[in-house]
C-alpha cells in the first residue's frame, strides 16, 4: 500500500473520534483528532516521518513545531532526513520559556543559525493559533519560517488565519479526506 494511504488509514483507525469535545480554540466539536495517537504509533511515526521529509526536502534546513503535536514528527523527519542522507535538524518550540538555565523557547537551538530556512509543523490546525505562536517564536529567534505543514487540517479557519498573516498551510490530510465527507 502507498504510504500516503496507508497514513490515513492509521489516522482513521488510531486518532480519529466522533464524540463531542472542547477543542484548544475553545471552540466545541462533535468528533476529535488526536494525531499523536497516529504519531506515536510505530508504524503511523514512519509514514509521518516519509511523508513530511518528502515535502520538507531542499526547502527547509530545520524543522519544529510547537510542544506537544509536533515533537513526534520533528523527530521522524530528522532521523528519515539521516537515512535519507539528507540531514534536517529538528527543534521543538515551548509553551512558555523555560523557567530556569537559559530560559529557552526553543530546544535543539544550537543546530540553528540565524537566518536559517525553516518549515513550522503542528500535527492537527483548527484555527491556526498554535502555528501562528511558533512561528512568531521562530521569527523572533532569527529563523526564516519558509513552510508552514500540518497532518491534518480540520478545516475550521487554520489555512486561511495562516493565509492572513502570509503563510500557507500545507496539510497531508484534510478533516474532508479523514471523514470521507
Amino acid at each position: 500500500m502507498e504510504e500516503r494511504a496507508r497514513l490515513l488509514e492509521i489516522i482513521r483507525q488510531r486518532s480519529y473520534e466522533e464524540r463531542e469535545i472542547t477543542l484548544t480554540s475553545g471552540r466545541k466539536s462533535t468528533f476529535y483528532i488526536d494525531g499523536k495517537q497516529t504519531t506515536l504509533d510505530p508504524e503511523g511515526a514512519y509514514l509521518a516521518g516519509r511523508v513530511f521529509f518528502r515535502m520538507i526536502k531542499g526547502r527547509a534546513e530545520a524543522v519544529g513545531g510547537p510542544t506537544l503535536g509536533a515533537d513526534p514528527i520533528v523527530t521522524a523527519v530528522a532521523l528519515t532526513s539521516y537515512q535519507e542522507n539528507h540531514p534536517i535538524a529538528a527543534f521543538i518550540i515551548r509553551k512558555e520559556p523555560k523557567g530556569h538555565g537559559k530560559g529557552l523557547w526553543i530546544e535543539g537551538d544550537k543546530a540553528l543559525k540565524k537566518g536559517a530556512k525553516v518549515a513550522i509543523i503542528e500535527d492537527v490546525v483548527t484555527t491556526g493559533g498554535s502555528l501562528l505562536k511558533a512561528i512568531k517564536v521562530a521569527e523572533d529567534h532569527g529563523l526564516k519560517v519558509v513552510q508552514t505543514l500540518a497532518l491534518v487540517d480540520r478545516e475550521e479557519g487554520g489555512k486561511e488565519q495562516l493565509a492572513e498573516a502570509g503563510y500557507t498551510l500545507e496539510a497531508v490530510f484534510t478533516r474532508g479526506e479523514i471523514t470521507g465527507k
